[in-house]
């Protein structure tokens, strides 16, 4: 039976994949170190203790009925504190809309601004983006970046690509890298975007900026997070930003995002999220809205699990310095944001154990899978070629003991490449 030209055109995901590798090596009883998926081990990170309460509570107080469409009141009121408490952004609760996560509000930004043919600028390696360009009939036009950018877009890199375009994604914390923007850089591709608007004819559609961040609140050392608006409050009517409590609070099974923009964004973005259903449920609503001006709890939730991120990111940072001083062809970039580190691992062409020559980062990361117990997802599934030799590894889904462990064992497994 035939499908849609969209079913037969949209690609699956390549981290599922990986995924089904791992799981099918588990089922047969062995432990493998999984890097791969963007989510938290409840065993280890689970959700602030006040927010289990407030959704306990919730649903004592039978808050199971329908919601509002754009989200409760209440909850985009607590939003709108909790953005200009966190990043100084001075909301109104008719800007923010609630979803079920933040993926809804993406997909919803691409709806509300994106005809088909449009043209739609981001980076790769970057998320999900091309995806969204699949579902919505968009010019993808993916930039790449480069290790010396921490694999960040510069404003050099975007401006032969912006003329005409109606959508620039930007991430930062960036998924999948952990790497961000410094204040310079984005300021140069704020007045890179004012400059392109100001260019544009009167009833031509103006460029946009999607500006996730929904990993702000997740920055370590000196790093600290910058906004469009923050920088050129002339912007401010044309950005949209994704967030959500997913990353911040490890409640990625929660199902509570909230996007804010102009309120003509929206107000259209409001109806495409409605038919969609994609309302998160209003028990956890309620608690969240009740969570999120508790400044004492978030505080010390958030000190609490930066601390342990961290940890864990450090570790396996130091752990592929190490293994580089030691000769090894890997590298790793500071980690910044986000619970990713970027390594690299640069054995294409190398011949396994068993006379298998691995022909790219795909072939790389299955030897590591087979050998080290130790799955990361290569650059290839955020939009980049597949001889790019650099992966993402999560550090959401394994403990700092398993981490630890797994370095000898990529070590050794590296090691007897030829």
């Amino acid at each position: 039976m035939s499908v849609s030209a969209l079913a037969q055109k949209l690609k699956g995901s390549e981290i599922i994949k990986i995924a089904g590798e791992v799981n099918e090596l588990k089922r047969k009883g062995q432990q493998v170190a999984n890097l791969t998926i963007g989510d938290f081990d409840s065993a280890i990170y689970p959700i602030p203790d006040a927010l289990t309460n407030e959704i306990k509570a919730a649903y004592d107080a039978h808050q199971t009925n329908y919601p509002p469409a754009d989200g409760l009141l209440a909850l985009r009121e607590s939003v709108a504190g909790f953005m200009q408490q966190r990043h100084g952004l001075e909301l109104d609760s008719n800007q923010i809309l609630i979803s079920s996560g933040s993926r809804p509000i993406i997909y919803a930004t691409f709806l509300a601004l994106v005809d088909p043919g449009d043209t739609v600028v981001f980076p790769a390696p970057s998320w999900n983006n091309n995806h969204y360009c699949d579902l919505t009939g968009a010019n993808a036009v993916a930039v790449p970046t480069l290790p010396e950018n921490n694999f960040m877009p510069t404003a050099a890199e975007l401006k032969p690509h912006i003329k005409g375009a109606t959508l620039l994604a930007l991430c930062s914390p960036l998924n999948p890298t952990g790497t961000m923007f410094s204040k310079q850089a984005l300021e140069e591709i704020c007045d890179l975007v004012i400059e392109e608007n100001r260019s544009r004819g009167e009833g031509e559609k103006p460029l946009y900026i999607l500006y996730d961040q929904i990993y702000s609140m997740l920055t370590f050392g000196e790093h600290r997070h910058v906004d469009p608006v923050s920088l050129r409050s002339e912007l401010k009517d044309y950005v949209v930003f994704i967030d959500g409590a997913s990353k911040c609070f490890a409640a990625t099974g929660v199902r509570v995002g909230w996007g804010f923009g102009p309120q003509n964004i929206i107000n259209k973005m409001r109806s495409i999220v409605g038919h969609m259903g994609a309302w998160a449920p209003k028990a956890e609503q309620v608690a969240m809205a009740k969570f999120l001006m508790d400044k004492a709890s978030v505080d010390g939730y958030l000190a609490d699990l930066k601390r342990k991120i961290q940890e864990s990111l450090n570790c396996l940072y130091t752990g592929f310095k190490k293994m580089k001083e030691s000769g090894l062809d890997v590298d790793a970039i500071e980690p910044m944001g986000a619970i990713y580190l970027t390594i690299k691992i640069n054995y294409t062409g190398k011949t396994t154990p068993d006379g298998t020559v691995l022909k790219d980062s795909t072939d790389i990361n299955f030897y590591l899978i087979k050998n080290a117990k130790a799955a990361f997802v290569p650059f290839s599934a955020f939009g980049t070629g597949a001889e790019v030799n650099w992966f993402r590894a999560s550090v959401g889904g394994c403990s700092l003991q398993e981490i630890s462990e797994m370095l000898g064992r990529v070590e050794e497994a590296l090691r007897e490449l030829r």
